[in-house]
């Protein structure tokens, strides 16, 4: 039976399919347009509610840094505790929003892409379609979206965790510095390890509570049900698990190359060029760089997926089988497996004299 590239089958059925990174991006785009809307709305008013008197005015446009900062705070006094609860209002409403748009999004997707994949082995490989016969059809539980739902807060709860984290970090590492001794240079070597290490770690729980979710739609498991499967079938297909993730992140890392290098092209003809030129290359740079990193995690996900429904005498192929011997040795015997212990040359007594 011919083997199957989980990575090529993910590439293509996110060609096949476009709408698939459509859906994607839907839900996606309009909770990152959103927030940008929210933060700069929000900036903008909270600038119109602090109040600048006319001292205040007269140091501004005395152009003195010393005068300029003592204005500067002056008109923030007293503001600022309304902006960090603004603030935390805003990021709480927005953390509500991500977590029932990604919730519904990938409810879709998985969906879609278990179906497909699911059509696709049936149709090409009729040998595998009767280990699917059990579980013909996705578990439609309604209980699958609560777990998305919960999954996904587990993701909110986790970005909090680090940040927190991350603040922890800064603060152990700042008493290696004082006023006496002052050593940033040490505090600097010190956090940045910590922050790699807070970093990855977060990374990798996101990644895991990320792939959850496919257990959760597919198998109609609970949350903490949809992490234990999904540690389970990591470990058991770690192969094809990393492979995956391999050659997805490398096409990540050539899209962000090409894309920093296109963005970057414009600010060099920033003073022949129109600002605004300029400007709407860049964003457009920066959007069509968003696309293609949305079609690759699309990519990446059908690769997961086709893992999942790829039938057992598929995943098993990639042992060859043995090819029985042609020519002139054909008519041998088999090679005998034990020894023939009556071989003189493999005695431990010695032979002989002239033997």
């Amino acid at each position: 039976m011919a083997r199957v590239s989980p990575t090529l089958e993910g590439f293509r059925a996110a060609l096949r399919r476009p709408l698939f990174t459509f859906a994607e991006i839907s839900w996606r785009w309009t909770i990152g347009a959103t927030s940008w809307a929210l933060v700069v709305y929000g900036f903008f008013e909270y600038l119109n509610t602090l109040p600048v008197s006319k001292r205040d005015g007269a140091l501004l446009a005395s152009r003195q840094p010393a005068l300029v900062g003592r204005a500067i705070a002056h008109i923030f006094r007293g503001s600022m505790n309304r902006a960090v609860l603004a603030a935390l209002c805003a990021a709480l409403a927005l953390s509500l929003s991500w977590i029932v748009a990604a919730s519904i999004g990938r409810a879709a997707t998985v969906r879609a892409l278990v179906d497909y994949f699911r059509e696709k082995f049936a149709d090409e490989i009729p040998s595998g379609g009767s280990e699917h016969d059990a579980s013909a059809e996705p578990n439609r539980k309604t209980g699958y979206f609560f777990s998305l739902i919960g999954l996904n807060f587990l993701r909110v709860a986790l970005v909090l965790a680090a940040l927190l984290a991350l603040l922890g970090a800064a603060i152990l590492t700042g008493f290696a510095s004082s006023k006496a001794n002052p050593q940033p240079g040490l505090v600097f070597v010190l956090f940045l390890p910590a922050a790699a290490l807070i970093c990855s770690i977060w990374s990798m729980l996101s990644w895991l509570l990320s792939f959850a979710g496919v257990f959760a739609v597919r198998d109609g498991e609970a949350a903490l049900g949809a992490i234990s499967a999904a540690v389970d079938f990591c470990r058991d297909r770690t192969g094809a698990v990393f492979a995956v993730s391999t050659w997805t992140g490398l096409a990540h890392f050539v899209a962000f190359s090409i894309a920093s290098t296109s963005v970057s092209l414009p600010l060099a003809f920033a003073q022949v060029v129109p600002l605004r030129l300029v400007l709407a290359v860049i964003i457009l740079g920066t959007l069509a760089y968003f696309a293609v990193v949305d079609w690759l995690y699309m990519a990446r996900l059908a690769g997961y997926v086709c893992i999942l429904e790829m039938p057992e005498a598929v995943a098993t192929s990639e042992l060859l089988p043995s090819v029985p011997p042609q020519g002139p040795f054909a008519a041998r015997s088999p090679v005998q497996a034990t020894i023939d212990t009556d071989e003189l040359i493999l005695s431990d007594l010695p032979s002989p004299a002239g033997g």
